[in-house]
């Protein structure tokens, strides 16, 4: 997704503008740079193509597949330029700092993203972003401010869809994906901020006018050394380089340390516990109806007055994501009467949420969903609103990802046992590692948390979910956690066609509901 009507900036401009030393390239020769990415196999004619140091691989060892492509001038670092070839009929330039810091500012000035005057919205959190992410964009399309939305999910402005690759694009791609937006019409951005986004410089060159946070809870401690460095991470949004204001969600512990370092004016919001009392916080969520379709709830603020909504899924973390998405538009300047007027019957907040909660459309058996979430904290959530909701038993089908967080395996399965009557644990991603490995890792974390718990190890998921429906009957509930919103597996170097929708239907099917 870049945009199509772009006026090319020169390369010696950039040079000036950002510092940057040509060491090689022909004299004088200024070509023009309509598009920089840091992936050479994106490179598209006109590029400035960025090496930029990685795990395993140094990008400017992709320089020459760059120049095939049509790339017309290169950027690394020091260390880069050792492994470029003499004579890449280029130039050839180099940064005089890190380079990753600088990609958005350059990404920025060859997109012109900093000309556009569009509200833009951001979210982070462990859990909840993609939720709360397309709730605002509902709300935003009700009001006639046609969202552009980058989600885990996709990336959407109208009827134009790309699916996602990472949570949040890097800078160089999220600047072009915002540039086309524009160009499509959008009149308000929304994106989803992850903490590598943060860390990693992938929304440098945006300013947020209001940013959300929805909590925090375990998982991505591969790549941050404890919860407090991964709790820092998402702290970055809420300084005044980043953002403008911010609505921060207290029903984690964390909310209120986002709140005690927030450099920016913050608006607090909780939910009402179930059987407790009203929380301290500017907004209050307080669910007034559970159902297998829809969660109702009523927000409210001691100035701006209350709103009752309903979000089309099952959950009470789900009506705090809707609270929150409408307290953000309303920290943005628009009134509860303004937002009232977008909703649809019964106050329904009318978004599309990708393989979140989603439920399989078979009118007899057991009511069966599919849900993307992958960490301990959502497995409970989820468990424990579908609980509520059936007087027969609950079933859970659960993997984990390999080459990712192995801290938090045992707590999923622990989170999964203490939930559901009963557990299948299955593969889902293995990548590189040994599957059953991971499902052992689960297995036993499910069976210390409960022990005597009725947990089976099935490693292959189409065997995992025909083996939890066989078992359900009329007023049971079966949900399959982690895998959903993918049309692929990942094993071992390989990526296996696989739809978690298509093979849940089939086990209804052959467990003989239609």
């Amino acid at each position: 997704m870049r945009p199509a009507g772009l006026n090319p900036v020169s390369l010696v401009s950039l040079e000036h503008d950002f510092g940057l030393r040509r060491v090689r390239g022909l004299a004088g020769g200024d070509p023009s740079v309509s598009g920089i990415t840091i992936d050479g196999s994106s490179v598209v004619q006109g590029d400035l193509y960025v090496g930029l140091p990685g795990a395993r691989h140094h990008g400017a060892s992709f320089a020459g597949q760059a120049i095939e492509a049509g790339a017309v001038a290169i950027l690394t670092d020091d260390a880069g330029m050792l492994l470029l070839d003499r004579g890449m009929g280029v130039p050839v330039l180099v940064g005089t700092g890190p380079l990753r810091p600088l990609v958005g500012a350059l990404a920025a000035s060859v997109y012109d993203t900093a000309s556009l005057d569009l509200p833009v919205f951001a979210v982070t959190g462990t859990n909840g972003k993609t939720s709360t992410t397309h709730f605002l964009e509902a709300l935003l399309t009700g009001m006639g401010l046609v969202p552009g939305v980058s989600s885990t999910a996709e990336r959407r402005i109208g009827a134009t869809v790309i699916p996602s690759k990472l949570t949040t694009p890097e800078s160089a791609e999220l600047h072009a994906i915002v540039a086309r937006m524009a160009e499509l019409g959008a009149r308000s951005l929304v994106i989803e901020v992850s903490a590598h986004a943060l860390t990693r410089h992938r929304v440098d060159g945006f300013t947020f006018d209001v940013a959300a946070f929805t909590n925090l809870s375990h998982d991505h401690l591969d790549d941050y050394a404890d919860m407090d460095a991964y709790l820092a991470a998402k702290v970055e949004l809420f300084t005044s380089a980043r953002s403008k204001r911010a609505v921060v969600n207290l029903d984690t512990p964390a909310g209120a340390t986002v709140v005690e370092r927030s450099e920016v004016p913050v608006a607090t919001i909780a939910t009402v516990p179930v059987d407790g009392e009203a929380p301290h916080a500017d907004w209050i969520v307080e669910v007034t109806e559970e159902k297998l379709d829809h969660t109702a709830f009523t927000i409210r603020h001691a100035v701006h007055g209350s709103l009752s909504a309903r979000v089309p899924v099952v959950g009470r973390h789900m009506a705090a994501n809707g609270g929150l998405a409408i307290a953000m538009l309303v920290e943005a300047g628009h009134s509860l009467s303004e937002i009232a007027r977008t909703l649809g019957p019964n106050g329904l907040i009318d978004a599309d949420l990708p393989a979140r909660a989603v439920r399989i459309p078979v009118p007899t058996g057991p009511a069966v969903f599919i849900d993307s979430g992958h960490s301990p904290d959502a497995f409970e959530k989820t468990l424990s609103s579908l609980r509520r909701l059936t007087t027969g038993r609950l079933v859970a089908v659960i993997g984990a990802n390999g080459d990712r967080d192995t801290t938090k395996r045992g707590d999923m399965g622990a989170a999964a046992a203490l939930g559901a009557d009963t557990v299948v644990v299955t593969d889902h991603h293995p990548r590189g590692e040994d599957p059953a490995t991971i499902r052992r890792a689960v297995v036993d974390g499910a069976t210390s948390a409960r022990p005597g718990a009725d947990v089976r190890d099935i490693a292959d998921p189409s065997s995992a979910i025909r083996a939890a429906v066989a078992e359900a009957n009329e007023g049971d509930i079966v949900v399959w956690m982690g895998l959903a919103g993918k049309d692929h597996r990942e094993l071992d170097g390989t990526t296996v066609p696989f739809s978690v929708p298509d093979e849940t239907i089939a086990a209804l099917h052959a467990a003989g509901w239609h």
